[in-house]
């Protein structure tokens, strides 16, 4: 007898419990009000040279930033917001679980290798890209071609979320460049970004229900 299709179809085999669920939607609404409090919040602390203009994030967990346990802290706290969202959203193939996961280690390994004071260093500068890689391409492998899918998640809508970060992806590399506003476009970039794991955490939450 054929398999009747039901309002879950586009959801992964993957076990998820209802808590370990609730935690990582509670890790995906967290990881936005982490990051963009936290990076308010240290920039008030820095003497009046600093420019969130023009200074990036990082800058804020460098050793030569005041206070620099608040970005820290942050970055660790939004990897393991990663971590758990990756283990526990139901409905997400494998595949955008591991890119998730390299995303939330990649935030803290940055926490792990800051900045030095007046330069950067290799450790620092291949977390920063490998996880500005990774939660870049990461809505690609969210996709799903199930007609029962959250809209989010359907090929057509994924594809032009994917296109949009690229297009801030390679402004933000513009800006590394001794960009102007560097700080301004990296704090656009990851603000989106991090939010838009809450959006696909809601709908997944949705489709669930």
């Amino acid at each position: 007898m054929a398999a009747q299709p039901t309002s879950r179809a586009f959801l992964a085999t993957w076990p998820i419990s209802v808590p370990l669920a609730r935690c990582a939607a509670v890790s995906a609404a967290l990881a936005p009000m982490v990051m963009i409090g936290a990076w308010l919040v240290a920039e008030t602390l820095q003497p009046p040279s600093y420019s969130p203009l023009s200074s990036s994030i990082s800058g804020l967990a460098g050793l030569a930033a005041t206070d620099r346990w608040i970005m820290t802290s942050a970055l660790f706290l939004v990897g393991a917001c990663y971590l758990v969202a990756a283990v526990g959203l139901p409905g997400l193939r494998t595949p955008a679980r591991v890119v998730l996961m390299i995303a939330g280690l990649s935030s803290i390994g940055i926490a792990d290798s800051p900045e030095p004071a007046g330069g950067t260093s290799p450790q620092h500068l291949a977390w920063t890209s490998l996880g500005a890689v990774a939660i870049t391409v990461w809505p690609a492998f969210t996709a799903s071609r199930s007609p029962s899918a959250p809209p989010v998640l359907r090929a057509r809508n994924v594809a032009a979320v994917t296109a949009i970060f690229l297009i801030l992806l390679a402004w933000l590399t513009v800006e590394t460049q001794h960009g102007p506003v560097l700080g301004l476009t990296e704090r656009l970039v990851t603000g989106i970004q991090v939010t838009w794991l809450f959006i696909v955490a809601r709908a997944l939450q949705r489709g669930a229900a």
